[in-house]
């Protein structure tokens, strides 16, 4: 047997040796400790109950508070905060430590996997959650397509998976699976879950409290207006320190930062360049600008089709022709996007992983790498036969011009400035741009009424699911139905590398398959990088004195991987609990000299999220 035993509370490091992190990085690291006369401003949340409320501004909707069909990062981020997962990551340097699960072992064929579940973490209505709860969870999303329909690609490969006791959970794959250390499946209580009728409509957004047993309670929910959370007080690992977390939503970014500087809400994330500039200045308020793990991309519409075969959605035709994608990418000048639109808090987009990830970044050689050459674009078009007519626009074989659509989502102000810019370089190649800036941009996406889109997705240390949504297994079932897919790309080639991947336990050979399918996926031109966008945010000294970065050195504080942000701010006032966590709590806000690389070195972590400000809403 393969045995891996973790101590069942993280052992605190000092930050100075990282196995995770690359040699070379300089950070700063900034602790916010306000004075006693610097008290938090009174809130709602303050006048009715006399505690202190950590507010944060959103400006994505919930899309679900089901586990089974949330796939929005702040959804995905809340059931992290209010469920228990197998394991967790370390926010020193994202290593799998334990959560529900306290030590597992595979066979040596690495087909059985077996989990030992801890005896303290009990549901927030007294009942202990045990294996049956696990087991349950994923043979649930084994039986009902509905209940796989976030997180599917996890348990696709499960032959079996049973609970002999209520510490012992036992899955048996069908073949080797590399993400078993990284399930990221939120487990539900079974006495709850298993009076749920169809999971593809419950969304769990009805009955409060909801029951969980992570470090957080569901309290309140109201659609597009906020989201309430309690301390869950039996958290084996610890009760957070504020006394109630709200996340407020804003449609407008100016808004949000406006309601950050009179102390309405504590933190806001995904700020404008221009909105951090101006933050910095302001008194009792920490900027963090640090490398990002998402990618900013402009998706083109392949063809919208399901597993049934049937195509369906009003895609451009053009868009279809390889040498239409190449002329229009030719012509995007991506440095002018992150010194104008980002004004140098990104990096250059290339392959699909960010660099923070150093194991499994790609960029493309010199001969394959499309850079800005708009003489090379019209070339293109001209050999394709796209030709110029006598009022300057490109008009395809069938006589019509290429005049293009673009999903814009309205809150990103990032969208908006970027089509811009598209508009104008590609007008000067005779196609036309629409820019289409909605509210909600998922309704025309998963119906495939689109040609082009502003896309984006948040990476974590192993890309098995951003690179899994590529995949033709994600494709809805139907034209009616809603699948995984994240832009309805079904190419075999990819595919075959994918299902080589999900099963190399070497780490070198795993990182080569990963760059090889983003090597195709570039090719394809159906999903092209544009930056790596840092994370800009930013938050009150006066009410959080200190809150975890993930990474420790120069991390982000929304959408991290685990719940350490929330569940380790202390409340300005209060004595920094230094209690362990897989983090330094007391903590800490890093400010990033250089790019922070993260190493793959044989961890299979598998998650996916989308990012905030660029998914589909």
């Amino acid at each position: 047997m393969v045995m891996v035993k973790v101590p069942s509370r993280p052992v605190r490091q000092r930050p100075l040796t990282r196995l995770l992190l690359a040699a070379g990085v300089t950070a700063t690291t900034l602790v916010a400790v306000p004075s006693a006369a610097q008290a938090a401003p009174p809130t709602e949340g303050d006048a009715k109950s006399g505690g202190k409320v950590l507010t944060v501004a959103v400006s994505q909707s919930v899309d679900s508070l089901s586990p089974f069909l949330a796939q929005k990062l702040l959804s995905t981020s809340i059931h992290r905060l209010t469920y228990e997962y197998l394991t967790n990551y370390d926010a020193k340097d994202a290593k799998p430590i334990p959560g529900l699960a306290t030590e597992w072992k595979s066979s040596a064929d690495k087909l059985t996997w077996t989990y030992t579940i801890r005896k303290d973490s009990k549901w927030s209505d007294g009942k202990p959650a045990t294996a049956e709860d696990a087991a349950w969870t994923f043979n649930k999303m084994m039986t009902d397509p509905n209940a796989a329909t976030a997180n599917g690609s996890f348990t696709a490969n499960f032959a079996k998976v049973t609970a002999p006791d209520a510490q012992t959970l036992v899955i048996q794959l069908k073949k080797p699976q590399a993400t078993m250390t990284a399930l990221d499946v939120p487990i539900v209580p079974k006495h709850v879950w298993e009076k749920v009728g169809d999971f593809s409509k419950f969304n769990n957004d009805k009955s409060f409290p909801i029951v969980g047993n992570g470090p957080f309670v569901i309290t309140d929910f109201k659609v597009d207006q906020y989201l309430k959370l309690k301390p869950n007080k039996s958290f084996w690992r610890g009760a957070p320190k504020f006394d109630e977390l709200v996340f407020k939503y804003y449609k407008d970014g100016d808004a949000a930062v406006a309601a950050l500087q009179k102390g309405e809400v504590s933190f806001v994330p995904n700020l404008t360049p221009a909105q951090a500039d101006a933050l910095k200045t302001q008194k009792n308020i920490k900027v963090n600008d640090a490398p990002g793990r998402r990618f900013f991309a402009l998706a083109t519409n392949p063809g919208a089709r399901a597993k049934d075969g049937k195509t369906f959605g009003n895609g451009h035709p053009a868009l279809l022709d390889p040498a239409v994608r190449k002329a229009l990418f030719l012509a995007v000048d991506r440095s002018t996007l992150i010194d104008k639109v980002f004004q140098g808090h990104a990096v250059e987009g290339e392959g699909y992983i960010p660099p923070r990830f150093g194991s499994y970044y790609w960029k493309p050689t010199a001969t394959q790498k499309l850079a800005y050459d708009p003489a090379k674009a019209e070339q293109v078009l001209d050999a394709a036969g796209y030709k110029k007519n006598a009022a300057g626009k490109r008009v395809g074989k069938d006589g019509k011009a290429l005049d293009f659509r673009i999903l814009c989502h309205a809150t990103d102000p990032n969208d908006k400035a970027i089509g811009k810019y598209l508009q104008e370089w590609w007008g000067k190649l005779g196609v036309g741009l629409k820019v289409e800036c909605l509210d909600s941009v998922s309704d025309p996406w998963v119906k495939g009424d689109y040609d082009l889109a502003f896309d984006g997705w948040s990476v974590n240390p192993d890309p098995d699911y951003v690179l899994s949504i590529h995949t033709c297994g994600t494709l809805p079932a139907t034209p009616k139905d809603t699948g995984a897919t994240d832009n309805f790309i079904c190419d075999p080639q990819f595919d075959a590398l994918y299902a080589q991947q999900a099963v190399e336990y070497d780490a070198a050979k795993r990182a080569d398959l990963v760059k090889q399918m983003q090597s195709r996926l570039y090719d394809t031109g159906y999903m092209n990088i544009m930056a790596y966008p840092n994370a800009l945010e930013a938050y009150r000294t006066d009410q959080i004195a200190s809150i975890t970065t993930m990474p420790e050195a120069a991390g982000n504080i929304y959408g991290q991987d685990g719940y350490w942000s929330w569940w380790s701010a202390a409340p300005a006032g209060s004595s920094a609990d230094d209690s362990d966590g897989g983090s330094s709590t007391g903590v800490v806000v890093g400010i990033a000299a250089a790019v922070v690389v993260v190493a793959g070195l044989g961890l299979f972590l598998a998650k996916r999220r989308r990012a905030t400000a660029d998914d589909r809403e």
